[in-house]
C-alpha cells in the first residue's frame, strides 16, 4: 500500500512540484494550499508523513506543527518542515516545535526525497518475503 503524504504549501508551483515528485516515487498525496485547513486535512487523510511549509499566510507552519504535536491523534505523524528560513536558530526553533526533519528552499530534489525516505522507512520486512512483493521467493 502506498504511503500517504500530506503536503501543506501555499505556493501553487511548489505544491505541484512536491506532489508530482512524491507521486512519481509511488506516494499518495493530499495537497493543502491553505494552512487553516491543514489540521482538519491531516485528521481526514491520516497521512504517514506531513510536509509543512513554514511561511504560510493566516497561520504559520510553525504553529501548525505545534498544533499537530499537541493532538493525540496526530502527534505520531512525522513532519518535514520546508522553508526559506535557513538560519541555524530557525532550524532549532522549528525542530523544537516538533518537526522531525528540516529542508531549506530552494529545494534540492534529491535531498527532499532522501529526507522523505528517512522519515518513511520501507514496510517492515517479513522473513522469507521479498520487500515490495506479497509472495515468498521461489526456490
Amino acid at each position: 500500500m502506498a504511503k500517504r503524504v500530506l503536503v501543506v504549501e501555499d505556493n501553487e508551483l511548489n505544491l505541484k512540484l512536491f506532489c508530482d515528485l512524491l507521486r512519481a516515487h509511488g506516494f499518495t498525496t493530499e495537497p493543502v494550499k491553505d494552512g487553516r485547513d491543514a489540521v482538519a486535512a491531516a485528521r481526514a487523510f491520516e497521512p504517514d508523513l506531513a510536509i509543512m511549509d513554514i511561511q504560510l499566510p493566516h497561520v504559520s507552519g510553525y504553529e501548525l506543527i505545534q498544533q499537530m504535536k499537541l493532538d493525540a491523534d496526530l502527534r505520531s505523524i512525522p513532519i518535514m518542515a520546508v522553508t526559506a528560513y535557513a538560519g541555524h536558530e530557525d532550524e532549532e526553533r522549528i525542530r523544537g516545535a516538533g518537526a522531525n526533519a528540516y529542508v531549506s528552499k530552494p529545494i534540492s530534489l534529491a535531498r527532499f526525497m532522501e529526507e522523505v525516505r528517512a522519515l518513511l522507512p520501507a514496510e517492515a520486512e517479513v522473513p522469507g518475503i521479498e520487500p515490495g512483493t506479497e509472495e515468498a521467493p521461489q526456490p
